[in-house]
C-alpha cells in the first residue's frame, strides 16, 4: 500500500500496485520500496524494485530513495543467487526514458537472474573510444556536476 503523503499517479500500473488494485506477487516490500515478479519477466525469477513514491524516473527521484532501491536491489541478486532458481549471473538494469526503452513512466530497478542459453541479448555498436572524445565527455559530466551543485566533482586524471 502507498504511505500517507507519498505521490502518486493515478494512471500508473505501479501506483494500483501500492494501493492494492493491481494484483502482484511480493518477494520483499518496506517503508520505502515494493519488489515484485516481472509479468513480462525476461528470465524466471526477474523482480522490479519499485519505490513507493512516484517518480517518472532519475530526474524526479531523490538520491536518498534511488540508493535504497539500488540497495535492496543488491539484496535481491544475492537471493536470486540462493534461491534455488536458475541463476548464474544476475543484470541490474535501469531504464530512464523512451529513449533508454522506458516503458513505464514510474521509476524502477530491473533485477533478473542470467543463464547460458536464457536468449538475453545487448546489442548496440562496441567500440573504442579516442581518448580526446573521453576527455570531451568527461569535462561535459563535470559541468553536469556542477549544475546540480555537487561537492563531488574532480580533476580529470592524468
Amino acid at each position: 500500500m502507498l504511505r500517507m503523503g507519498e505521490r502518486e499517479n493515478q494512471g500508473c500500473i505501479f501506483c494500483a500496485i501500492l494501493r492494492g488494485e493491481a494484483e502482484a506477487s511480493v518477494p520483499y516490500e518496506d517503508d520505502r520500496v515494493i519488489v515484485i515478479m516481472d509479468i513480462r519477466a525476461i528470465t524466471p525469477g526477474h523482480l522490479l524494485v519499485i519505490p513507493r513514491v512516484h517518480a517518472a524516473g532519475l530526474e524526479d527521484l531523490d538520491e536518498e530513495t534511488s540508493a535504497h532501491v539500488w540497495r535492496i536491489g543488491h539484496r535481491m541478486g544475492r537471493a536470486l543467487r540462493r534461491s534455488g532458481l536458475n541463476c548464474e549471473g544476475v543484470n541490474l538494469y535501469l531504464a530512464d526514458g523512451a529513449a533508454a526503452f522506458q516503458e513505464i513512466f514510474h521509476f524502477h530497478l530491473h533485477v533478473f537472474p542470467r543463464f547460458a542459453g536464457d536468449g538475453f541479448q545487448v546489442q548496440a555498436r562496441w567500440g573504442t573510444r579516442d581518448r580526446s572524445l573521453l576527455d570531451r565527455e568527461a569535462e561535459a559530466v563535470r559541468s553536469g556536476l556542477a549544475a546540480l551543485g555537487s561537492a563531488e566533482t574532480s580533476e580529470p586524471v592524468t
